[in-house]
């Protein structure tokens, strides 16, 4: 590998550079609809072992969820795409690792909303 190509994949501030889909393990689409404020709980105080399908994110995950958070406030403090995030979560909710508790539905705006608020507040 010469230097120009490992610039591809290793960035000076974040180390090694791991595509989404490498932490999926291909999967794009998750098979719940979260919402961006769906509030995600840990159900176990303490993370599991990495084991096969359970890789560090997930660890990551269960580990900031002691406490209630947002779908994107997790996704914030892992730092991945909110699409990689949903994927995560459906791996954890059939382990019962995690709880996802759906806000009640109110006139809230479009998830693009929010998704251009997040974007904006990243930009800062």
């Amino acid at each position: 590998m010469t230097t120009s190509d490992e610039s591809l994949w290793v960035d000076d501030a974040a180390g090694p550079v791991v595509r989404p889909y490498a932490m999926t393990r291909g999967r794009a689409v998750a098979k719940n609809g979260f919402n961006l404020i769906s509030l995600v709980v840990a159900t176990t105080a303490v993370a599991p072992p990495l084991d096969v399908g359970v890789g560090p994110e997930h660890v990551k995950i269960v580990n900031i969820c002691q406490r209630p958070l947002a779908m994107a406030e997790v996704a914030a403090h892992i730092g991945v795409p909110l699409g990689t995030i949903r994927v995560l979560l459906d791996d954890l909710l059939a382990r019962r690792l995690v709880r996802v508790t759906e806000p009640a539905h109110t006139n809230l705006p479009d998830d693009s909303v929010f998704e251009a608020l997040i974007n904006g507040l990243r930009a800062l």
